[in-house]
């Protein structure tokens, strides 16, 4: 049977052998930045598990833009042997490796999920978290300190560095992390960003920072190589960035040499009440990539061989990221291709199971 989802797709240089990539997932297991035996395992299984695309979670360019104490990092030359170790062995399986390149801003310094989620106290290692105002995400949040322009210019460089050391890491894919209530996205929202200089007020201000960043890591990034760039595609609250606006930002961010718009929504406001349902995220991506002719790819409560299906083959997205359904099954592209009765390659090591 022929189908859309297992077709080879190719942006720029770099070809993917299927549709379906591993959306980033930070593990919390990382100490001092460093990754380790378990975020090759992680990332490893789902390569030899058939995924054409393993994009790394988050990782922090610098110590104060991580989430948490436990959080991946590419902020020192030092994280980059154990980095070659994990793209080589995805590269091996015919996967493509890719990583998101992040700041937290004034969602940093939690706890992990599974040690309370809460700000961190003094005594556990709090630092000072930054934002484009001084608004904190929750009102029981630490209140961030708002960037000054030194600030600002030292984050673009901490991107632009964080982009070479990926790319002597050995990825192939590069994502600027905008989504998520995170540093970047806390810039584009106007629930977030209150400020009245350069980078506040009028859209343009706005998303400043964000096309900065672009430009710095496409300095760096070679041209043959893939830049994706992951938005919250609306806040979810009135008042917020909306889909409209996320449709102009991704003209924008085509015309400067971004490949492909990663579309995801929320995490902005605490207020928020999202729709959660199967395949809710995709009509973000559908409308951006009919809009402006970019590339888009679509995640969230994608679960099954056929949704992922009929969204590349209505031509919805041009790839579809998938999360949780990943941590529940690593070698889902396996088991969907034999669900669509598609012949897929398995890892020599894994015929006899076939």
């Amino acid at each position: 049977m022929k189908t859309s989802l297992f077709q080879p797709f190719t942006i720029r240089s770099i070809t993917l052998k299927n549709r379906i990539a591993v959306s980033p997932m930070c593990q919390y297991s990382a100490v001092d930045g460093f990754a380790n035996d378990w975020h090759l395992v992680h990332l490893g299984s789902r390569a030899v598990g058939g995924a054409g695309l393993i994009v790394m979670e988050a990782s922090a360019v610098s110590p104060e833009g991580r989430i948490t104490p436990d959080d991946i990092g590419i902020w020192k030359n030092e994280h980059i042997p154990f980095l070659q170790r994990i793209t080589a062995f995805i590269s091996l399986q015919g996967a493509v490796p890719g990583i998101q390149l992040a700041h937290a801003g004034r969602k940093a310094s939690h706890q992990s999920p599974w040690k309370g989620a809460k700000p961190l106290a003094k005594e556990a290692g709090a630092w000072q978290t930054i934002a484009p105002s001084a608004i904190p995400f929750k009102d029981t949040d630490p209140i961030p300190v708002a960037m000054n322009t030194d600030a600002i210019r030292q984050l673009v460089s901490d991107f632009r560095t964080a982009a070479a050391r990926a790319l002597q890491a050995g990825f192939k894919v590069v994502e600027i992390h905008a989504a998520h209530g995170y540093l970047i996205n806390s810039f584009l929202s106007p629930i977030s960003n209150q400020r009245t200089d350069e980078y506040g007020g009028a859209f343009e201000n706005r998303t400043r920072l964000l096309v900065e960043i672009v430009h710095a890591v496409r300095s760096v990034w070679p041209h043959d190589y893939p830049l994706f760039v992951r938005i919250s595609a609306s806040d979810w609250v009135e008042g917020g960035w909306t889909i409209d606006d996320s449709v102009v930002l991704s003209a924008v961010l085509k015309n400067i040499n971004v490949d492909l718009i990663d579309c995801s929504s929320g995490g902005n406001s605490a207020a928020a009440k999202i729709p959660v349902a199967p395949m809710y995220q995709t009509p973000f991506a559908e409308r951006i990539k009919k809009e402006t002719g970019i590339l888009t790819g679509t995640v969230g409560m994608i679960n099954t061989a056929e949704e992922a299906e009929s969204i590349i083959s209505s031509e919805r997205a041009d790839i579809v990221l998938l999360a949780r359904q990943f941590l529940r099954d690593p070698y889902f592209p396996l088991h969907a291709a034999k669900e669509l009765a598609v012949e897929v390659d398995w890892p020599n090591q894994y015929l006899r199971a076939k």
